[in-house]
């Protein structure tokens, strides 16, 4: 069943020119407690600095690129749990990919996020790395983390484990901006024939139109290390991972987010402000600057400007019923 599914996805994977339960609550020193983005001050280097350590903590962006999204469709498969709860999920993620501005998948259309529950994630993750490591590493530069966080994936025990593959596009035409081994343009007798070809329609030192898209995310759920959350946080947790390009070993304990669910269950039902707001920031931004740090600059943005919407909403429910409101 396992062997089907991977090699449904990574078929269906292939490369074209057009891309795309409640837990007790501890008393906890207020220092330690995790941070609400509405608990932020609306001004401040406080805040800011807190905002830009978010970022900086969660995004992880293939070496040498852009932080890279999904563009246009996402297709959400789940393999090996129960029909409701595998519903459940799917409808979830494709809700919140949905929020975001992208299309979500109809149904028996072929998976380019694919998530697989087992009961043994090292030893599945090693099978597929075995059995597919050139879908994993495509050997484009800039596709993927790397070698080193390939045996991360392998190694290190995690409730959930996700591995990404994404694609340099060209944004005004929809096509790659790299070749891959072995491809070359005919006739195949210069280094020239295996380079990509790009109609460059704005030529700057400071703007680009390349830009990085997500086309394949595989999760894989441990079930014996997942019971402790329930099927909302559970789904929540892996839209989060796989509609951005998020840090396996990020330290975000100083932040009310999903991705510390594992941690401690009591800190969120869902996605939280934070997670909502990094999202969105990541989905709206512009990604035509040169400068990869623009890309975090954007996001964090975004964050501030979700913060001051909290705050706004804060003081109208708080404002007195006969106060004039804007």
């Amino acid at each position: 069943m396992i062997a089907q599914v991977l090699a449904a996805l990574f078929a269906t994977g292939a490369l074209s020119e057009s891309q795309a339960s409640s837990q007790p609550q501890i008393s906890t020193p207020e220092s330690e407690r995790a941070v609400q983005l509405d608990d932020l001050e609306v001004t401040g280097r406080r805040m800011d600095s807190l905002i830009r350590s978010f970022v900086d903590e969660v995004a992880a962006p293939n070496a040498g690129r852009g932080i890279a999204r999904w563009d246009g469709s996402i297709c959400v498969g789940v393999a090996n749990l129960r029909g409701d709860a595998a519903r459940y999920i799917v409808d979830r993620v494709s809700t919140v990919a949905e929020d975001v501005g992208l299309t979500p998948g109809t149904p028996g259309c072929s998976p380019n996020l694919m998530i697989i529950a087992t009961d043994d994630g090292g030893t599945l993750a090693a099978h597929m790395v075995d059995s597919h490591k050139r879908a994993l590493r495509m050997g484009g530069t800039g596709m993927d983390r790397g070698g080193a966080a390939l045996r991360r994936f392998q190694e290190t025990d995690r409730p959930v484990r996700w591995w990404q593959v994404s694609m340099p596009i060209n944004s005004e035409t929809g096509q790659r901006a790299i070749s891959l081994p072995g491809e070359c343009q005919a006739p195949c007798t210069s280094p020239v024939d295996y380079a990509p070809a790009i109609s460059t329609f704005s030529a700057s030192r400071l703007r680009t139109q390349i830009v990085d898209n997500i086309f394949r995310t595989i999760v894989i759920l441990d079930v014996d290390d997942i019971s402790q959350v329930s099927i909302t946080q559970l789904a929540d947790y892996i839209a989060m991972v796989s509609l951005a390009q998020i840090d396996p070993e990020a330290d975000t304990s100083a932040y009310a987010s999903i991705l510390n669910v594992f941690d401690d269950a009591s800190i969120s039902l869902g996605l939280t402000e934070w997670d909502k707001a990094y999202l969105s920031g990541l989905y709206n931004a512009e990604r035509s600057q040169k400068n990869m740090r623009s890309g975090k600059t954007e996001i964090a943005a975004s964050i501030q400007r979700a913060h001051t919407r909290l705050v706004d909403r804060a003081e109208q429910e708080a404002a007195p019923e006969d106060a004039p409101r804007d």
